[in-house]
């Protein structure tokens, strides 16, 4: 009985977790951004300003902005719908 309690709380933590395009569009834009990063990373020579600031900056705010973002987002509608 604790399995199928627990089961069911776990569905109705995670029921509520319906992507919309929105959210696809932000992960794409932190996709982009992270090839984007890694790319400017590898054209770089070693100790060029692009290889050593500018795309870690731009991996950090992919990784630990853009996509835990378009993870957690909601819009208005999704925002109001009932638990």
């Amino acid at each position: 009985m604790a399995g199928k309690r627990s089961k069911q709380s776990a569905t109705a933590i995670f029921g509520n977790w319906e992507f919309s395009r929105a959210n696809y569009v932000i992960f794409l834009v932190g996709i982009l951004d992270l090839v984007l990063a890694y790319v400017i990373m590898a054209r770089g020579t070693t100790n060029s300003f692009q290889s050593l600031t500018l795309a870690p900056i731009m991996l950090v705010i992919g990784y630990l902005g853009i996509i835990p973002l378009a993870i957690l987002y909601r819009s208005g509608a999704n925002s109001g719908k009932s638990r």
